[in-house]
């Protein structure tokens, strides 16, 4: 990277100060070249751009192109387009692509149609920050491919509700940072927020509580002191029809969704609606603050798992995710210890530890979802007790759960906390800051995240798929905070998820962030304008 920089340097001076654009965007090529003659192409508005027929994907690609760059659609023909977009590069890497700006107009060329998008989007931000009608862009061949094939980022709505408008803004800013997994938390003790045809009280009643409680209630359980709760209802799930509607949004934007189930801990909001589902019956209420909740689901009622596939079979048939989370941590057993249901099931199993009453659902959940073409996914607790080859961790705890799971030949998405948590502060002074999660999380933090330990062999680390980051919301009830929190952290990330250890470089990335925060203003988003 800093070669390239240099290089850059150079070639800038070299094609005059007429040079109006700038291709070191976020996340960064890998490789830049001018070609040294100092000549420009021509970017007109309402000019043509070019895709291959017959290809819907292509076309798709054509319409961000027009609603990106301003330019008009049209069929592949013999006589070329000022922006042509084609398929046919040759590499591995599905997401790969190149941009040839020289002689014959505009070319992006990708291994695959989500890597002409990863093209079209950075062309869009090489040109952010011009303004009329005609842009000159330097004659140039600018290459690109990310280091990992899994890049994530997470969103909480049960916690806090966020309208479908704001969940598609949230997709278009994953999308521009090069994000290809959207982890969509859809319940937890707070709230559940997914419509189930078969149970359609679970939503209706599930979703909603009275109030929620004000300011940070760490250590807070089921007798806050002094409590003090604001008087504003927290409710709303998404129907299937939105869901669905959803799920297409994201795809044509190349971001597979991946939703979370979290059980059997994380359970309060359904048991509010089924309480014959814990171990002592209830009553239950939908959580009004946070922590983690000793209760959780019964396993040795045998509704339970009924009630598990019943929830993940809908889920299955409204997300195509190869993926299915089950979020599995954070799971208390003082229930299970006093129940004579769970105990019974202990007896029947064999096993002699409350922990392996939470192996035996996990795996009878990976059974199910296997039987539906899916894979489990869950937080690295699932861990524990052992899982089928066929499961991915999700990391997210520090230590070296990541490199114990990669050892033992698991799946891994290294989703660390000390890096990845974006629902902690950003800045050291607190005070200046709206409320969030005690830690501190800069940005250059983030930027310092690797995510294969070097603990790991070669041919263990390709158990490391990816990264993704985090943005849990108890404190975040409103889009532009859960932008502000999201941003510019998640530009810091998706250079971790696109560049090699080498290639980055955190001085040079704050200089390209400007740029990049200027586009930000330019669309609205809410960011945090000071980082450490």
């Amino acid at each position: 990277m800093k070669r390239t920089i240099l290089f850059l340097a150079a070639a800038a001076l070299s094609i005059s100060a007429s040079a109006e654009v700038n291709y070191q965007t976020i996340p960064c090529p890998q490789s830049i070249v001018f070609d040294g003659s100092g000549k420009s192409a021509l970017l007109v508005k309402g000019q043509t751009v070019s895709y291959p027929a017959e290809n819907a994907k292509m076309w798709r690609n054509a319409l961000f192109a027009q609603e990106y760059l301003g330019l008009t659609p049209e069929v592949e023909k013999k006589k070329p387009a000022s922006v042509s977009l084609t398929l046919g590069l040759e590499s591995e890497n599905p997401d790969a692509y190149c941009i040839t700006v020289g002689k014959k107009g505009i070319q992006i060329q990708g291994a695959s149609e989500s890597g002409v998008f990863y093209g079209i989007q950075t062309l869009r931000k090489s040109i952010a920050d011009e303004q009329g009608d005609t842009i000159r862009l330097p004659w140039a061949t600018i290459k690109a491919e990310p280091r990992f094939q899994y890049r994530g980022t997470m969103l909480d709505c049960a916690r806090h509700f966020f309208p479908v408008e704001f969940v598609k803004e949230f997709i278009d800013i994953l999308a521009l940072h090069g994000v290809n997994k959207f982890h969509w938390h859809l319940t937890d003790d707070q709230g559940w927020r997914v419509e189930v045809k078969a149970l359609p009280e679970l939503a209706k009643r599930g979703s909603y509580r009275p109030h929620t409680i004000l300011g940070s209630n760490l250590g807070v359980r089921e007798t806050p002191p002094t409590p003090l709760y604001d008087d504003t209802p927290e409710e709303g799930f998404y129907t299937q029809a939105q869901l669905r509607e959803i799920v297409a949004y994201a795809a044509e934007r190349y971001i597979t969704i991946i939703p979370e189930i979290d059980l059997p801990g994380h359970m309060v909001a359904a048991l509010s609606v089924y309480p014959e589902l814990g171990c002592t019956g209830g009553p239950y209420a939908v959580k009004t603050f946070w922590g983690v909740d000793k209760d959780v689901l019964c396993v040795g009622n045998p509704k339970t798992l009924e009630f598990i596939k019943t929830v993940l079979g809908e889920v299955c048939d409204i997300f195509p995710s190869k993926f299915i989370h089950i979020g599995g941590d954070e799971c208390p057993r003082t229930r299970w210890e006093k129940c004579p249901k769970c105990q019974a099931k202990m007896k029947e199993l064999g096993v002699k530890k409350e922990s392996e009453l939470q192996t035996y659902i996990n795996r009878e959940v990976e059974s199910f979802l296997a039987s539906r073409g899916r894979e489990l996914i869950g937080w690295d607790e699932i861990v524990n007790g052992g899982l089928s080859d066929n499961a991915t961790v999700m990391f997210w705890r520090g230590g070296d759960g990541d490199v114990v799971a990669a050892k033992q030949h698991h799946r891994v998405i290294n989703s660390n906390k000390w890096f990845c948590y974006l629902d902690y502060y950003q800045l050291e002074k607190r005070e200046t800051q709206p409320l969030a999660f005690t830690r501190y999380l800069p940005l250059s933090k983030c930027y310092s995240m690797e995510p294969v330990s070097p603990e790991l062999t070669p041919e263990e680390s390709k158990y490391i798929l990816g990264a993704q980051c985090n943005l849990w919301t108890e404190y975040v009830s409103s889009p532009d905070h859960a932008e502000y929190m999201l941003l510019p952290r998640l530009a810091a990330l998706s250079e971790v998820m696109w560049l090699q250890p080498a290639e980055k470089d955190f001085g040079q990335f704050k200089v390209r962030l400007a740029a990049l925060e200027k586009y930000y203003r330019r669309l609205g988003y809410k960011y945090c304008p000071h980082y450490e």
